[in-house]
């Protein structure tokens, strides 16, 4: 059965150690595998604007042997109204795994039930799963490895009900960790998600907490992160947005009452005074430019381990 990666909770504990411990080695040999020789190419289509995933992807991609053909669907013919699935069965035949950047949860897995490749979920409006696995990867190569991770807290402050917020429930949980989100009481992470979380951390010796107290979020976290207050699709909203969230920036006072050395992520892009203060993502503190990178490891052993099933 085809393996696919839709959301964060769609490989076990033990995959997702698997995958980390990889993300780490490739670091060290960024050639270490190349599933993808021949070249065989990997389908990587762009519904949204991109900097990040783009540039990981297509040189990852590169770099385990194979081509990456780079799809922006506007001028495709999904963005002439083609279904999804016919799309998926056009594409399985010729590709071997389809990476998507795109809106709603309900695309991709619709384009995974109909194709034979593995799927993975490059962004959706509900998930960022290739983003905290280099998160995750990041902060273990920061601390020694993979096995510092379960047990550390890491507080997630200011949109709770975005994709970032959905993803560290769930990928924290997976890795042991004890995940706080912080957020106003109108910006909450989806119930259901939260439901999921607190599942997978209680299997895995973490736990779950959601509160719209930034401190309490915040407080002796050996982990930071924040993300944009204005996701894409929703710039209509700044003004609004700004004010509601003014009390979740991530800043010094954030890092006084956070736990001694505590790190600070970000999925970037940033925006320096507004979710996140100049002197914490460019202070010492801050591992945003190594978590990066990681997006480039961490998608090289995601494909690299799916190739493999």
């Amino acid at each position: 059965m085809t393996r696919h990666f839709l959301r964060d909770d769609d490989i076990t504990a033990a995959e997702q150690r698997e995958i980390l411990e990889l993300a780490l080695a490739f670091r060290r040999d960024r050639f270490l595998e190349q599933p993808f020789a021949g070249p065989q190419a990997v389908a990587v289509i762009f519904d949204k604007p991109s900097t990040r995933t783009r540039v990981s992807f297509s040189a990852g991609i590169a770099e385990l042997g194979g081509y990456p053909l780079v799809i922006d669907s506007a001028t495709s013919q999904l963005g002439r109204g083609e279904p999804v699935g016919d799309t998926a069965r056009v594409l399985e035949r010729m590709v071997s795994a389809i990476v998507w950047r795109t809106f709603g949860q309900d695309l991709i897995e619709e384009m995974a039930a109909h194709s034979s490749v593995p799927v993975v979920n490059a962004l959706t409006d509900s998930f960022h799963p290739c983003q905290i696995l280099a998160d995750l990867a990041a902060v273990a190569d920061a601390r020694g490895g993979v096995d510092a991770l379960a047990g550390l807290s890491l507080a997630y402050v200011g949109d709770g009900a975005n994709n970032m917020a959905h993803s560290y429930l769930l990928g924290g949980a997976l890795a042991g960790m004890h995940v706080r989100v912080g957020a106003p009481a109108d910006y909450l992470p989806d119930e259901r998600i939260v439901l999921d979380a607190k599942r997978i951390a209680a299997e895995q010796g973490g736990s779950i907490t959601v509160t719209t107290d930034h401190d309490d979020a915040v407080a002796c976290a050996d982990v930071i992160a924040t993300d944009t207050w204005v996701s894409m699709g929703d710039e209509g909203e700044y003004e609004a947005r700004e004010t509601v969230f003014s009390g979740y920036q991530v800043n010094a006072r954030s890092l006084e009452i956070a736990a001694p050395g505590a790190q600070v992520i970000h999925c970037l892009p940033a925006y320096r005074g507004k979710e996140v203060s100049a002197d914490v993502i460019d202070g010492p503190q801050s591992i945003v430019w190594l978590e990066a990178e990681y997006r480039l490891h961490a998608q090289k052993a995601l494909l690299a381990w799916l190739a493999r099933r």
